[in-house]
């Protein structure tokens, strides 16, 4: 019986039998797919070696730019395929941002407010943090601009402060694909400029100070 069972289980068809092989069998999957997909789950689905795959992947970058051999052959094209966010998608290529921009962004209100780009560099260079240290660092509340960021899926919750109980947030892996980075470890050398997390603790504190001293006293 169990033979039999084994026998009747589907075999995995061979990519490189298909038309174009195993390159447009790749094609073909990055062209649905609406988030970056690791390489070793394309692997798993065209059942291959991850090295082969990764090296295929890495072609088809090079033909997307027009390159061979690393000489440039052909005019590119229009979109790209790289490696961001955890995994590899295609994108259209920045040279054409501001066209594909008119189009998607055309009627729309899509763009983040200035005070939400300062409030998400916050995010992303001090998390985890809470909306409390955020606010500390830009002197007004962030509630709001919060709550679009994590509308927008940029931001999400990632735990609560030990001490306070108060939510911490950080950035998410769609920012990073927004973003086109394949970690945190690539957004340029501004922390420096940002109060650590003792000096925001400090920041809330000597603001909420004035408060408790006004709240009456209970006895």
């Amino acid at each position: 019986m169990t033979e039999e069972l084994l026998a009747e289980e589907p075999q995995a068809q061979d990519v490189h039998a298909l038309p174009g092989g195993v390159h447009a069998a790749l094609e073909a999957i990055l062209m649905v797919v609406d988030e970056p997909v690791p390489v070793d789950r394309l692997a798993s689905v065209v059942a291959l070696p991850v090295p082969e795959v990764e090296a295929v992947l890495h072609e088809l970058a090079a033909a997307y730019r027009g390159e061979v051999d690393g000489a440039v052959v052909a005019p590119p094209r229009g979109f790209e395929l790289r490696e961001a966010g955890g995994g590899w998608r295609i994108y259209s290529a920045p040279a054409f941002a501001d066209v594909v921009g008119r189009f998607v962004l055309e009627g729309q209100t899509a763009r983040l407010t200035q005070a939400a780009l300062e409030t998400l560099a916050v995010v992303a260079y001090r998390q985890p943090v809470t909306r409390g240290q955020v606010s500390a660092v830009r002197g007004v509340n962030v509630d709001g601009v919060v709550r679009t960021l994590t509308s927008r899926g940029l931001v999400a919750e990632v735990g609560a402060d030990p001490s306070t109980g108060a939510v911490l947030y950080g950035t998410t892996g769609y920012f990073l694909e927004r973003m086109g980075f394949s970690s945190l470890d690539e957004l340029p050398p501004l922390a420096p400029h940002l109060p650590d997390l003792d000096t925001l603790d400090d920041a809330i504190e000597t603001a909420l100070r004035p408060a408790r001293e006004s709240a009456p006293q209970q006895g």
